[in-house]
Formats: structure tokens, C-alpha cells, sequence
């Protein structure tokens, strides 16, 4: 018998990760000031922080080395701008998939619900090689 079963659950924070995910999912920045690094693109004032703030994105691609935060802005940027985050593998995925997450994603957008779709990058470099050049910059390459 335990004295704590007739206790009810707490109930769950918004924007807080569960408990059982893991330590790097729980440590994700939950907003822009919690992100580290990138002032250049999202200090106070500069362009895309000023267009995640004002919900006005255009499309964009993020290029850069591993661990720069490609997949954390991206993900940061689908929750602040209440936007649907779809991932998937350059490498496991074919063209039939990627043309059906954009067929997918294009009719949301025509009821007025927005898409980030993220294309991770298959990482092949070695493990010192990728520890020495995640210091780099994330690049942001707009498309009109």
C-alpha cells in the first residue's frame, strides 16, 4: 500500500519536456533568449528573431556544421510561430517521400496551417572533425 497513490497527477506545464525524455530534448532552449550563440541572427533587433517575433517567415534553408543549431532553431522557430515541425532523413528518405510531406505540407498551408519541414543531413565526418568545426556560424540562405 503506498501512501502517495491517491495523490493525482500534477498537472503538466506548458512548454515543459516530460521527465522521461531525454537530457538533451529537456535542455532545448524554449525560447529565443534561451538560445545560445547565433547573435548575429538572432540578437535583439536582427532580422530573423525580428520575423520569428512578428510571425512574418518567409522560407529559408540553415546551413552548417554539426551542433551549431540547425535542428534546435528550426524546431524553436515551429513552436514560437505555432507551425506544424516535420523531419526527416536526406539519406532515408527518397524523392515519393519527400514529394508527399510537401503535397502534405502545401495543403495545410492552403487552410491556413504552416509547415516547417526539416531535411536532416546524413553527418559522416568523423567524430574529431565534427568536434572541431561546431564552433562554426549557422548560415540562413533566404529563398524567394
Amino acid at each position: 500500500m503506498s501512501l502517495f497513490s491517491k495523490l493525482p497527477a500534477p498537472a503538466p506545464e506548458p512548454d515543459v519536456p516530460a521527465a522521461n525524455q531525454p537530457l538533451a530534448e529537456r535542455m532545448r532552449p524554449r525560447t529565443l533568449d534561451e538560445f545560445i550563440g547565433q547573435e548575429k541572427l538572432l540578437g535583439a533587433g536582427k532580422p530573423l528573431r525580428v520575423q520569428i517575433e512578428n510571425d512574418n517567415l518567409g522560407s529559408m534553408l540553415f546551413w552548417g556544421p554539426p551542433g551549431c543549431g540547425k535542428t534546435t532553431l528550426a524546431r524553436l522557430i515551429a513552436r514560437l510561430t505555432r507551425s506544424e515541425f516535420v523531419s526527416f532523413s536526406a539519406v532515408l528518405a527518397g524523392i515519393k517521400e519527400i514529394k508527399e510531406v510537401m503535397a502534405v505540407a502545401e495543403q495545410k498551408s492552403r487552410s491556413g496551417h504552416r509547415t516547417i519541414v526539416f531535411v536532416a543531413p546524413s553527418s559522416r565526418t568523423s567524430k574529431p572533425a565534427t568536434s572541431s568545426s561546431s564552433a562554426q556560424p549557422l548560415k540562413t540562405l533566404p529563398l524567394k
